[in-house]
């Protein structure tokens, strides 16, 4: 680094801390931030105090309602809870009596951090509302109860008067359940069915008789669903990473709400599904009628607190008060687990729609996800496949991944090898055009030089760029493979999550609260890289000014591992696992390489190519033509210049 370089590192060190001092708040400013905290305190504690009170008049009013024995849901309002379970080798769910709606959701073959089933749904955390506008009051679901009737006693209907109703619905014996809510003249059910060997729930609701009690206008159910995401893994920062509100518009086209920060959204498509999703796991709740006027809002929880995010979703699908057609909805509460997803599609209840619910497994923009859909998820699959243990199928993942990438590899390096070979040629044109003023020369001499032996300065460029589509697939596909959660190995407990046998239980500033072994692995396989490639870049032909912008390149390389440091320090240990393995591989594929290259050879062939193609040049590449059209634009504007003196 020169006297230059340093210097205006120090200047800007300087710029920063002057501007720091000079911005920083006076006391009054102070004192004035402080009165402005202390009023929002107040007008937080008022708004506490006032929704207190909404809460006190609302259950007033319930408590009303529920005295009044001239409205149509008074024995609806009163009764007493019951919980329903129904449950295959996969899932148990259980639903409420009150209000109707599945309370608690417990996956049997996977554990949280307490070794305890995986639980989606709980009493404590989720809560689904199901609201009808009828004529003199509105039916609420979360206030009223039902009455449970098992499928044993009562058959969910398949038919109407207008003829059969085509529904993907099998005959679930008593794995199933009617939540029916007495009214005036007929119900309204709610028929729950769990699919066998699957984490699919039918959820039909379907009006019998009741059309009276709603205006003819009215065609729509109301849904309210509100959960708050718990923390399942062990990193509660790259856990909240892969944790959103994700939903599938019937365009296709799936996106979510923000991942990092507070987000809320008012979604004018129509929606296939909504999934309130974790990094591993998700809550999915799906309409073959659409989803209208929907409007979501995720808010994040901080840190220790047993959650990542506060989910909220409004919308709104089709119903119809005659009871001719049911309102068709369905769950899936499971993995995150792309072919589990994708299997579940043949379960819609309309056996031509593909849900797409495979979706939910983001693997990347559209070039990358593809990378990750047709190569690394089957390649992955075909190790797994011989039983062995997670640790080596990332090992032997990253050999044949640079195995493939090493034709492009090779023709990298070979291009840098080229220009090393070619440095005392380069070495004479420096010499030959020191001043500034002759820099255009010295540059369009320079790419015929290149041109004659047949070198490009960016040949080693595009074989780097083809591979990057692949490093990114891994980085997305990585910490979304739930075959790695819990998996452990070497001194890693969970692959899926960051190792920390090194930590201090307390958080330290960009750090956090451990040192992961994996990811200083990486950053040393980094640094050693770079030290690498720098050094092969010294040896490589270049002029002054691109001499001057690799040292500063150089400079930013070193900082970069340093950089990957704060970044990947929480990320999973088996991602850094995976780039360390990436780093060693390289050095050792760059030391086969360069023992296997003969300068002396390669410059004899380089020599060999120029004297074949003497007679018959080859046409200038475009940089240099435009190099040369520019020399002879100075060069006229200079003459021009000279006659006017």
């Amino acid at each position: 680094m020169d006297k230059n370089t340093v210097t205006g590192f120090i200047l800007m060190a300087l710029v920063l801390i002057g501007f720091s001092w000079y911005s920083r708040p006076s006391e009054e400013q102070i004192k004035a931030q402080q009165e402005r905290d202390s009023i929002a305190a107040v007008k937080q504690i008022e708004k506490e105090q006032a929704m207190a009170a909404e809460a006190a008049k609302a259950e007033a009013v319930a408590m009303e309602q529920r005295q009044d024995s001239t409205s149509a849901l008074f024995e609806a309002r009163n009764g007493s809870e019951q919980l329903i379970t129904l449950e295959n080798d996969l899932v148990r769910i259980s639903i409420n009596t009150h209000g109707g709606m599945i309370e608690e959701a417990e996956l049997k073959n996977y554990k949280d951090q307490q070794k305890e089933n995986v639980r989606l749904l709980t009493k404590k955390d989720a809560n689904m509302t199901l609201s009808l506008a009828g004529k003199q009051e509105n039916i609420v679901t979360s206030d009223l109860y039902f009455q449970a009737i098992p499928f044993s006693q009562t058959k969910p209907a398949k038919s109407t008067a207008e003829g059969t109703l085509d529904l993907n619905v099998p005959d679930a014996g008593d794995n199933g359940v009617t939540m029916r809510l007495p009214l005036p003249g007929g119900s309204l059910d709610i028929e729950y069915t769990l699919r066998p060997d699957a984490y699919m729930v039918d959820m039909i609701v379907r009006a019998n008789g009741i059309a009276n009690l709603f205006a003819p206008s009215m065609k729509t159910l109301d849904i309210a669903w509100n959960d708050r995401a718990r923390q399942l893994e062990k990193g509660f920062d790259f856990e909240n990473r892969y944790a959103c509100i994700r939903f599938h518009r019937t365009d296709g086209k799936t996106k979510n709400l923000s991942e990092t920060s507070d987000d809320e959204d008012d979604i004018e498509e129509a929606l296939d599904w909504v999934a309130f999703k974790n990094q591993f796991f998700s809550a999915v709740l799906i309409s073959q009628q659409q989803l209208s006027d929907a409007h979501f809002k995720s808010q994040i929880y901080e840190k220790g607190q047993g959650y990542l995010k506060n989910y909220e979703a409004t919308m709104q699908t089709a119903f119809d008060p005659t009871g001719a057609k049911p309102t068709q909805l369905q769950w899936y509460i499971g993995p995150n687990d792309f072919h589990t997803l994708k299997a579940h599609n043949k379960f819609s209840l309309s056996a031509d729609k593909d849900l797409e619910l495979e979706d939910l497994v983001y693997l990347g923009w559209p070039i990358v996800r593809w990378v990750n859909r047709w190569f690394i998820i089957y390649l992955f699959d075909w190790l797994k496949g011989f039983g062995l243990h997670m640790g080596l199928v990332l090992l032997l993942l990253t050999l044949i991944v640079k195995a493939l990438v090493y034709p492009a590899t090779k023709k990298s390096y070979m291009a840098s090898a080229r220009m090393r070979v070619l440095k005392p040629k380069i070495d004479e044109l420096n010499a030959k055009y020191p001043k500034q003023e002759d820099a255009m020369k010295k540059q369009q001499e320079m790419m015929q030089l290149y041109s004659q032996y047949g070198v490009s300065p960016m040949g080693g460029c595009l074989p780097m760029l083809i591979q990057m589509p692949i490093w990114i697939a891994l980085f997305n596909f990585v910490p979304n493979a739930i075959e790695l959660r819990g998996q452990s190995f070497l001194w890693a407990d969970d692959l899926s999550a960051y190792d920390d046998v090194i930590r201090w239980g307390k958080d330290i500033w960009l750090i956090g609260d451990h040192l992961s072994i994996f990811c200083v692995l990486f950053c040393v396989m980094q640094v050693v890289n770079t030290w690498i490639s720098m050094k092969q870049q010294q040896n490589a032909a270049m002029s002054p000014e691109q001499e001057q912008s690799m040292k500063m390149m150089k400079w930013m390389m070193y900082l970069m591992p340093i950089m990957f440091f704060f970044m990947f320090n929480t990320y999973s240990s088996g991602l850094n696992y995976y780039y360390f393995l990436s780093g060693l591989t390289s050095i050792l594929i760059m030391w086969f390489l360069r023992k296997t290259t003969d300068d002396k050879k390669l410059l004899a062939q380089m020599e060999a190519y120029k004297a074949k193609n003497a007679h018959n040049p080859k046409k200038q590449s475009s940089m240099a033509s435009r190099l040369e059209a520019m020399q002879r634009m100075v060069e006229e504007q200079q003459r021009q210049q000279q006659k006017k003196r």
